[in-house]
């Protein structure tokens, strides 16, 4: 039988501190919550008062619930408070001689049978727990912030944590709705050991000034279906906490350097610059404490981001054909694939001319008949309706020769993904389209500047890496080569937002931005699996719970495919050769075995029977 805890005791009374008094409160459990002094103890006491008001105001909470919840809670000054209660949780600021005093002092305030937890995000629970004479009662409950809405505790076991205890706490999770993983103490756990390498090495794009913070946010939140970008994460997180976890992840990790404190974290911490909660971090806010971004002298004006020219607004009335945008009427592509078919949909329904080529008649046909697949569908949907449709099909030329694109504004290249049929291809586009066209790859993970000296216009040649499907996806990379021209750059951004779609520019470099952000971090996911630290169904959950994900990391691997993910990373880890960046021995052994996801029926998971 579980124990049955009555009483909690929680010390610190921050955001996370006050959100943690709320989960035992709302769940019948009465709590004793503690501070330092009486002004920390009276903030504390309001932060738990104004999340309970705004439950009110949702609706979560009735007023009389509201009222009970706080009734459950004694607020003291000082250990001595909690000397009967069942259950300790430590909530006070990431320093370890902080926490080592106050579990030495809990150890002698305590009753012998109570349980000692820490909050910890990334400390050692075991050198918190030998502070005490009892670490075989000491655990890690890591909530997530908002406790009392993020689903995800991560329980942290010792070597010398009791199973007992172990269970208990497991047991205590389910009772309060939470869903637990049981890890054992290692650096950043599961959620902090993936999600800071993934906020680094964003901080390191900015800090390079590969892309901008605009750029680099919406690239994570529109290319993956993430909840926010990394550096509006940071802003959330708090700078000098992101510092202190990053730096406690390098040293207690084994001084994996892509732990290592980007050096801009540092001096933005000591510029006071953290953040959300200082009023000013990679964006500026309000005032401090406020979520509200307000414009700076890095926001970039409307003329810029092209923002000032939405999709409605590229197509003449009724159909009647494209209003000029930057000089692009005409749009050719080529290529017969999945990509290809769905980037003449989208530019078709702009409004704009496009000629389709592929290499025959009868892939022309079948390209054809998945454009009005796909048209025909959003009829159904009720996206478009059937004189829409018409009107899209009516602007597709289908052709089987290069030549046709002699007057085309913009070509847009999709064939295979291999270098040597791209560079060939932008030769013949080089000899074949007018001067000032402009040339564009889909690559998503080629050099676009190969391609450019294909050509004897290379300032004319940028990347537009749509996202799949085209149609559906907001994103488009806007790759620009040390070679392309600005004026390139300001037609390209100039169309995609006429397509109605995102553009984010970046510099040529292998991943752009949103691979070389995300598969990494599923690299990564893969390196703890390897390692037994974890299952692939608890970092899942993990990621999904306590950062907000919309798909775990073997669930997005299994869909993108481990062969594609394979060639992407040894592509990331061959240019920048950082070893971090190698491929995982076990990704490899599972595509040589033939367990490339979805598509073969077993990946990470078998699918054959779902």
């Amino acid at each position: 039988m579980a124990r049955d805890f009555t009483s909690v005791g929680v010390v610190g009374l921050g955001t996370m501190g006050a959100g943690i008094v709320e989960v035992f409160a709302r769940n019948d459990i009465h709590v004793v919550a503690v501070e330092i002094s009486e002004g920390a103890l009276e903030r504390g006491r309001a932060t738990l008062l104004r999340s309970a008001d705004r439950a009110v105001r949702k609706g979560k909470l009735t007023e009389p619930e509201r009222d009970a919840l706080l009734s459950r809670v004694t607020f003291a000054v000082g250990l001595d408070a909690l000397a009967e209660v069942d259950l300790v949780i430590e909530a006070v600021p990431e320093r370890l001689d902080l926490k080592r005093r106050i579990f030495a002092e809990l150890d002698r305030v305590c009753k012998p049978e109570a349980i000692l937890a820490t909050n910890t995000s990334s400390l050692s629970v075991t050198e918190i727990s030998v502070a005490t004479h009892r670490p075989n009662q000491v655990i890690g409950i890591h909530f997530f912030n908002p406790a009392p809405v993020m689903k995800l505790v991560e329980v942290v076991r010792t070597v010398v944590t009791a199973p007992e205890v172990v269970a208990d706490v497991e047991a205590l999770c389910a009772r309060l709705g939470k869903v637990d993983v049981t890890i054992n103490d290692r650096a950043g756990f599961i959620a902090n050991a993936l999600l800071f390498g993934y906020l680094n090495h964003a901080v390191g794009l900015f800090e390079s000034r590969y892309a901008t913070r605009e750029d680099i946010d919406a690239a994570m939140r529109l290319g993956c279906g993430l909840p926010m970008g990394p550096l509006a994460l940071m802003d959330l997180i708090g700078l000098d906490t992101a510092y202190e976890i990053l730096d406690t992840m390098y040293r207690r990790g084994g001084r994996d350097r892509r732990h290592a404190p980007v050096p801009l974290i540092k001096q933005m911490v000591t510029a006071g610059l953290l953040g959300r909660k200082s009023g000013r971090g990679f964006y500026t806010y309000e005032r401090p404490g406020s979520p509200v971004v307000v414009p700076d002298d890095q926001t970039p004006s409307a003329t810029v981001t092209g923002a000032a020219e939405p999709a409605a607004e590229a197509a003449g009335p009724s159909g009647a054909g494209p209003i000029g945008t930057a000089g692009v009427s005409k749009v050719g592509v080529v290529g017969s694939g999945t990509m290809a078919t769905g980037i003449i949909e989208v530019f078709a329904r702009a409004g704009y001319e496009v000629i389709s080529v592929t290499r025959g008649a009868e892939k022309s046909a079948r390209v054809c008949e998945a454009v009005k697949t796909s048209l025909n569908k959003g009829v159904v949907r009720g996206r478009l309706d059937e004189a829409e449709r018409d009107a899209c099909l009516s602007r597709v030329t289908w052709s089987a020769t290069l030549e046709h694109l002699a007057d085309a504004d913009l070509v847009v290249e999709a064939v295979v993904e291999e270098l040597s049929v791209k560079k060939a291809l932008f030769a013949s586009l080089d000899e074949i389209c007018k001067p000032g066209v402009v040339l564009a790859t889909t690559t998503s993970s080629l050099p676009v500047i190969e391609c450019a000296m294909a050509t004897q216009r290379p300032a004319d040649v940028v990347g537009l890496h749509f996202f799949n499907p085209a149609p559906a996806m907001g994103l488009v990379e806007i790759v620009r080569t040390i070679r392309t021209a600005p004026e390139t750059v300001a037609t390209a951004r100039a169309v995609v937002a006429a397509l109605g779609k995102t553009g984010v520019v970046c510099g040529d470099r292998s991943g752009f931005v949103v691979n070389a952000l995300l598969f990494p971090y599923l690299n990564d996911a893969v390196r703890m699996l390897e390692a037994s630290y974890s299952t692939a169904d608890d970092i899942d959950n993990a990621m999904k719970l306590g950062c907000g994900y919309p798909m775990g990391p073997f669930e997005l691997l299994d869909v993108v495919g481990l062969d594609v993910a394979l060639a992407i990373q040894r592509e990331l880890y061959l240019e920048l050769r950082e070893p971090g960046f190698a491929p995982a021995p076990l990704l490899e052994h599972l595509v040589t075995a033939g367990y490339l996801g979805r598509k073969a029926g077993r990946g990470f998971r078998d699918h054959t029977h779902r």
